[in-house]
């Protein structure tokens, strides 16, 4: 042992000459103190904050559809018959989200949030209600415009196409979300040869 090793050994020893060692029953409690609502607040705020900033959907909108058209759109890869059950509203709705309440940046956000969040969830088929913005100015049809790109540029929607009448016709779309991994998982398993 150096000279310095052991008058550093004795300093340390003589500096923690009145500490108390915890006993067997003593517990240092690591949970955190409750969080004020100002810093709730805040959390979400900056959440919400990096929800916008990480929103990839187009604000620009370059090819415009009419009021009554209808739209359609699928992923390579999904079955014809899957497009079709899609097309007749054979799916059960397990979401319904209506964007036309708000303006274009809230509507382009609350797309952009719930197809993730139900993807995440699992849901598979949701509706959602553009209109037809007969008479959205200054160009009809500009919101279900959007909504017609914003689908395809989401990579969670495998296809999309106008809902049938008694669920809004050319005013609401069905979407058809990927599988979770959860979902993924359980299909392997079941389909797995033994």
């Amino acid at each position: 042992m150096s000279f310095d090793e052991k008058y550093l050994g004795e300093d340390f020893l003589s500096a923690m000459s009145d500490v108390t060692p915890l006993g067997p029953d003593d517990k240092v409690n690591t949970t955190l103190t409750q969080k004020t609502l100002a810093q709730q607040l805040k959390r979400k705020a900056l959440e919400q904050q990096l929800n916008k900033a990480n929103n990839f959907l187009s604000t620009e909108i370059t090819h415009l559809v009419a009021p009554n058209d209808i739209i359609g759109f699928k992923q390579d890869g999904v079955q014809e018959g899957v497009y079709k059950n899609l097309r007749l509203g054979k799916y059960p709705i397990d979401d319904v989200l209506n964007v036309q309440q708000g303006g274009f940046e809230k509507s382009r956000q609350s797309l952009f949030d719930r197809i993730r969040l139900n993807q995440e969830k699992g849901i598979r088929c949701m509706l959602i209600k553009h209109g037809r913005g007969e008479q959205s100015k200054p160009i009809a049809g500009y919101l279900k415009s959007a909504v017609n790109l914003w689908l395809v540029q989401l990579p969670q929607v495998i296809a999309f196409h106008s809902a049938q009448l008694h669920h809004g016709g050319s005013a609401s779309v069905y979407a058809l979300l990927k599988k979770s991994e959860q979902q993924k998982t359980h299909n392997r398993e079941l389909h797995r040869k033994k």
